[in-house]
């Protein structure tokens, strides 16, 4: 199965997941007048429209390099994924804090607040699915890596702004659970007004490091340690090269670039040389499929 294939997987299994539960909570929010569950629809709908510019990403880095982007357009997903993050930070994390203030400010009881509590509990199920359906996608890449060593080595981007979305829900929603719980026990509505504010800040917190993982990819990350060193290992063990003198790797999407200069083993002819480096490239591309473009430079020093 290809990356493409997973990735896309895993973003329908969120979307699917994420519409039934917003329209629910908007239902319910509606019903019972709960911040926190407002500000957990609104948080559901955009994530909604998340994963449609993840598939609109996915969809665009599938177009063929042309003169105006000779390397191709890998890097559209990285762009994409960077947008969701920020509508993380605003229409989710920045529009539950600012619920959760005006609910301070109203001081308004909740209606019918055990429709609430359902409601959350049916999503929070619902959302552990997502993740779960995330997680067997992301088990079919990452092997016996923990998933925090994937998660800092992944170029995955659209993996892993999904991934952080659904931790972010589930952990949403168990905020608004609680907060939800106490205003009932308590009869105090701060409660519900400070579940809002805190899964506003949660939402903040994780659009952060979401962007901060994104960026790095979209100003140009190299591929992974292992993948780098597989692809030396590779070269340095074939007949045609003396010795690889620099190695770099540019990953664009789910393609990669991959730039080589080395020490060639001498030969007679020019011609001999240049059949020799073909084979290489040629090979090179055998080992990974990913890679698009080998520019190779005979040198005899870096």
């Amino acid at each position: 199965m290809s990356h493409q294939d997973v990735s896309t997987k895993s973003i329908l299994f969120a979307l699917l997941a994420n519409l039934g539960i917003a329209i629910t909570k908007t239902a319910a929010a509606a019903v019972t007048g709960s911040g926190a569950m407002l500000a957990e629809s609104i948080h559901s709908f955009a994530d909604c429209g998340n994963q449609g510019l993840l598939f609109l990403g996915l969809k665009a880095s599938k177009k063929k390099p042309d003169l105006e982007h000779p390397l191709g357009y890998g890097k559209e997903i990285y762009f994409w994924s960077f947008i969701v993050a920020l509508i993380l930070f605003s229409m989710g994390g920045l529009f539950s804090i600012y619920e959760g203030i005006h609910k301070i400010s109203l001081h308004e009881g909740l209606k019918y607040p055990v429709i609430a509590v359902v409601v959350l509990s049916v999503s929070m199920v619902l959302e552990a699915a997502s993740l779960y359906g995330c997680l067997i996608q992301i088990n079919k890449l990452r092997h016996k890596e923990s998933l925090w060593t994937w998660f800092k080595n992944s170029r995955q981007s659209e993996l892993i702004v999904v991934l952080g979305e659904d931790i972010a829900a589930l952990l949403g929603l168990s905020f608004a659970l609680i907060s939800v719980v106490l205003s009932i026990v308590t009869g105090n509505t701060l409660f519900d007004a400070i579940g809002s504010i805190g899964i506003g800040v949660l939402l903040i917190i994780v659009s952060f490091f979401l962007a901060i993982k994104v960026k790095s990819l979209l100003i140009g990350q190299s591929s992974d340690d292992k993948t780098r060193k597989e692809f030396n290992t590779f070269l340095e063990s074939r007949p045609e090269i003396e010795r690889v003198l620099n190695l770099i790797t540019i990953q664009l999407g789910s393609q990669i670039m991959v730039a080589v200069k080395a020490k060639m083993t001498e030969v007679e002819t020019v011609e001999q040389l240049i059949n020799n480096i073909n084979i290489c490239e040629s090979e090179l591309k055998k080992l990974n499929p990913a890679i698009l473009w080998v520019f190779f430079e005979p040198d005899i020093q870096d």
